[in-house]
């Protein structure tokens, strides 16, 4: 009858500027999609280079070698027969554009440029590419001559134009077009386009694959037809993970789906769909004497079939349960899978953690174990790419990993280093957890080194700093726990460079850190110091989700003696302890509860609160614990631990971006590092306000 198409959509792993790895894995994606009977196959955004280019977009060479790439597809039998749409850049009049490029059998039908560019959270697109705003407008396109020697075109159409096959009619959105209000699929979907592709590069948050999904639904529900949604998976090369999720949607229901964390480089979604189920369902939907206002679509007209005259037979997918995940199998998942990446890209032996036996660095050790599980289990369903890249790490080719534990011990080192500050506690936590980890672990003693550098400070000065349990000033106390932690950031990386040559192994170590979001949006940890690493896998985390992360671990992965690092209280263990026992913690040194920083994060930067905003909401959000006069001290204590430490968000460990209010200052939260500590215009509107209300001027609630 020819009305049922099987159509794909693929998640791939692809790396920016690798443009070998890109053109095998968008080779193998076609591959895959052409031997499960699929007649259009579907990429991520900006897949030949990789979406995370960044400044190197605006280098000529970047430009080229796509095109080299392209060629290269052209030119390969495999993708014949099949219409491929990919992504890449092209400078067109002079104009860079972030583009699709859509070819059949060695003919590219059209370039469809995208027209709104996402330009909030971690992406800066309008730093590199122009938006294609020319509403229904097609120019030529002038090949260059590679291209030109391959299909035998001079030009082709560039512009808002969709495809016009004998069956049906398919048109193109980009990522960010699908979250914008004047979506462009609205439009094409009055004007009769019954197939609708997103090619995304949509990056992993905690709690937002709902949104996802839930747009996808959408964008079919108002008036019929079929989504494909493609998207990156991985690290591609930063802060980032893109966590897949390729689905097929038709008429508001999901019918096929891909993973939202996997190992696999390449992974092809396809779905058979009948298009009259579209037809039936506009018939009802859209009613023909209603007119809308919309100026039609530019068709480019193919002479190809995504159906087959006999498919009567053919069976057609039917509607999907979407499963999420919770946000402690997100934690679990998503920064093990991108640890993995950055650990075999970056051509290391394995990882080193300081291991202090409290919640945030037993969350790094857990991530490591949980991608260590990952990887086992991936390698006892078949994948190939995983045992090459573990025997590559390991330096061992023969080698075939079974146990988590086992490879645990190959690839992660783990170190506590005591002072005469530490407890007993805390060192039996954290031998106890590398235990059941299975970490290769060491504990070393740095008070020999802390005292030798205070040695050379008081050959120096003549003086020699005392805490203030002992007498001294703050200034001195503040010092003496710095000098602690910069000597173990020391010794961290001094290990990770050599433990491997002292045991007569190949390679380094990648130093991991384990400071969480709160902490950085204080402050409250030494520049430089253990938290100081390569990569963080927890640095966009907030200390109430790592909690109930380690209940999940401690469930999931039977790991016992994450129970008495949960009761512990949070301490730096920085300063003398008292008759053996822990006297600092660190909400008390902080001046706020991690639950209260979590809410204060929240409104500070998703928000977009003020001081005085900031303290208007609260007034009622802590109306039943906290008077107006707690309130204002609590936001402006904040605001001044914020300000006087928003230096160190400079130099802080590139972390794993999975919360939208992190405080990281490279893309994502672009603010100065100096500041006016005082806020005197700021803490002034917040007195007065607190003032009238005490004179019963107002009432707050």
């Amino acid at each position: 009858m020819g009305r049922k198409v099987i159509l794909a959509t693929c998640s791939l792993n692809q790396w920016a500027l690798d443009f070998d790895g890109n053109l095998e894995r968008i080779l193998k994606s076609i591959e895959k999609a052409k031997s499960q009977g699929a007649k259009y196959r579907l990429g991520p955004e900006l897949e030949i280079c990789g979406y995370g280019c960044a400044d190197h977009f605006y280098e000529s060479d970047t430009l080229l070698h796509c095109f080299q790439v392209l060629r290269k597809l052209l030119e390969s039998p495999v993708t014949q027969d099949i219409i491929c749409d990919v992504g890449m850049p092209i400078m067109h009049h002079n104009v860079r554009y972030n583009c699709r490029v859509i070819f059949l059998n060695r003919k590219i039908l059209l370039i469809r440029p995208k027209m709104l560019l996402a330009n909030y959270g971690n992406n800066r697109e309008f730093r590199w590419f122009s938006p294609w705003n020319t509403l229904r407008h097609v120019e030529e396109y002038f090949l260059p001559r590679m291209i030109q020697d391959v299909t035998g075109q001079d030009t082709v159409p560039f512009g808002d134009c969709v495809l016009s096959t004998k069956d049906t009619c398919i048109g193109s959105e980009i990522c960010a077009e699908l979250w914008n209000p004047k979506s462009p699929h609205v439009d094409m979907g009055l004007d009769g386009v019954e197939i609708f592709t997103n090619a995304s590069a949509s990056y992993h948050e905690l709690r937002k694959a709902d949104h996802r999904v839930n747009l996808v639904k959408s964008a079919t529900t108002k008036s019929g037809g079929i989504y494909l949604f493609a998207n990156q998976k991985g690290c591609d090369g930063d802060r980032l993970y893109y966590d897949g999720c390729a689905m097929v949607a038709i008429n508001g229901d999901v019918v096929a789906r891909g993973s939202q964390f996997s190992l696999d480089d390449v992974e092809v979604v396809t779905a058979t769909l009948d298009l009259e189920d579209v037809r039936s369902y506009r018939g009802e939907h859209c009613h023909p004497h209603v007119e809308y206002e919309h100026k039609p679509c530019h068709r480019v007209k193919v002479d190809f079939s995504l159906s087959d005259f006999d498919d009567v037979y053919l069976p057609t997918h039917q509607p999907i349960e979407w499963k999420f995940h919770t946000p402690e199998e997100e934690i679990s998942l998503g920064p093990a899978c991108w640890l993995w990446d950055y650990l075999r890209r970056s051509g290391q032996a394995g990882f080193l953690l300081p291991l202090s036996g409290g919640v945030d660095s037993s969350s790094t050790a857990c991530i490591v174990y949980s991608m260590c599980v990952l990887l086992c289990q991936a390698i006892r369903d078949g994948n190939p790419q995983v045992l090459k890249d573990v025997q590559r790490v390991v330096s061992d080719v023969s080698y075939t990993p079974t146990d988590p534990r086992e490879l645990c011990g190959r690839i992660f080192t783990t170190c506590y280093m005591a002072s005469e500050n530490s407890s007993q506690g805390t060192r039996d936590r954290a031998r106890d957890l590398a235990g059941q980890i299975g970490s290769s672990h060491m504990n070393l003693n740095i008070d020999v080194a802390v005292k030798g550098m205070l040695g050379i400070f008081s050959l120096l000065t003549g003086k020699w700093p005392q805490f203030s349990a002992n007498g001294g000033s703050t200034r001195e106390n503040l010092a003496l726990q710095n000098v602690q932690a910069r000597i173990r950031m020391i010794l961290a990386y001094l290990l990770a460079q050599l433990s491997q040559w002292a045991l007569g192994k190949p390679g380094g170590l990648l130093v991991l850190g384990s400071a969480n979001v709160d902490e950085s949006l204080t402050g409250y940890f030494t520049k430089y110091d253990c938290s100081s690493a390569d990569i963080n896998p927890i640095g966009g985390i907030s200390k109430t989700d790592l909690k109930s992360f380690l209940h999940y671990c401690l469930e999931k992965f039977h790991l016992t003696s994450l129970n008495s690092i949960m009761a512990a209280p949070p301490t730096a263990e920085l300063e003398p302890l008292a008759d053996g026992q822990v006297s600092q913690t660190d909400e008390s040194d902080m001046g706020l509860t991690y639950s209260e920083l979590s809410v204060i994060g929240r409104l500070r930067k998703i928000s977009k609160c003020g001081p005085y905003s900031m303290f208007c909401k609260l007034l009622h959000t802590w109306s039943e614990i906290l008077s107006p006069l707690q309130v204002a001290a609590k936001v402006k204590h904040f605001f001044r631990m914020y300000s006087v430490n928003r230096h160190k968000m400079t130099t802080v460990t590139p972390s794993y971006h999975a919360e939208s209010y992190g405080p990281d200052d490279n893309r994502f939260d672009l603010r100065p590092f100096l500041y006016n500590t005082r806020w005197s215009w700021q803490f002034r509107a917040i007195d007065d306000q607190v003032s009238k209300m005490e004179a019963g001027n107002e009432n707050p609630y």
